[in-house]
């Protein structure tokens, strides 16, 4: 029985005096389905939203603003190896334009030492030896049965030769060559040693050394061109 002040009632007097009650077409409507919320959430709704949300729309500034964030964020990765708890995680967010910009800033480096008329033919061996050997070495992984994709490794390759960009680029500045040695080995070492923390992740616990060991001759390679430059 629906009470007459009630929500969704309705009261009629009759000619005898007597009250009709009848229901309003307002309760129809209130049990149906309750209209979603489009206007977004909190707490992890919130951030949820915004990852799944479509990026059409927004500003070009903050496209690339997200991007540079996370280019800085992955170099932070590289030069402090050891203190970063979700090296997974970030390499699974991989993205190539820190490699190009990294690849091409050495090239750069390379071949404003190259002899006369052969600036051209030192970006070209940089920019192959970097593309090439990364593909070569992440081939090598996905044979060995490695937990990641291509892409996440051509990534975790790129960033990886920060170090070496680096010690090419004071090198170029001093142009003394046994402190090239120096910061080409230190670069060597510290993206060696970025880049083994990311494979053993993802290769198999009794086929790490195989997986170790093209790393290690890909960034060996890359600081005998930078010496040699």
């Amino acid at each position: 029985k629906c009470l007459p002040f009630s929500s969704g009632c309705s009261t009629a007097m009759g000619a005898d005096g007597t009250s009709d009650v009848s229901l309003s077409s307002a309760s129809a409507s209130s049990s149906a389905a309750p209209v979603p919320n489009f206007q977004g959430a909190v707490g992890n709704e919130e951030s949820s939203l915004v990852e799944n949300r479509c990026t059409l729309d927004e500003p070009v500034s903050e496209t690339i603003m997200r991007d540079v964030r996370s280019v800085i964020s992955k170099l932070k990765i590289v030069v402090m190896p050891g203190q970063v708890a979700d090296r997974a995680q970030q390499l699974r967010d991989w993205d190539l334009w820190g490699p190009l910009v990294l690849c091409l800033a050495l090239g750069v480096i390379i071949s404003q030492q190259a002899a006369e008329g052969q600036a051209s033919y030192a970006f070209a061996d940089i920019f192959v030896v970097v593309w090439v050997g990364s593909a070569v070495v992440t081939a090598n992984a996905q044979l060995l049965q490695g937990k990641v994709s291509f892409f996440q490794t051509v990534c975790a390759l790129g960033y990886c030769i920060f170090p070496l960009v680096i010690a090419a680029f004071c090198a170029w500045l001093l142009h003394i060559d046994w402190l090239k040695v120096i910061f080409v080995g230190a670069g060597f070492a510290w993206s060696s040693r970025a880049s083994m923390g990311f494979i053993t992740e993802f290769v198999p616990e009794e086929k790490k050394l195989l997986g170790i060991y093209p790393v290690w001759l890909f960034y060996a390679a890359i600081a005998w061109m930078i010496i040699l430059a």
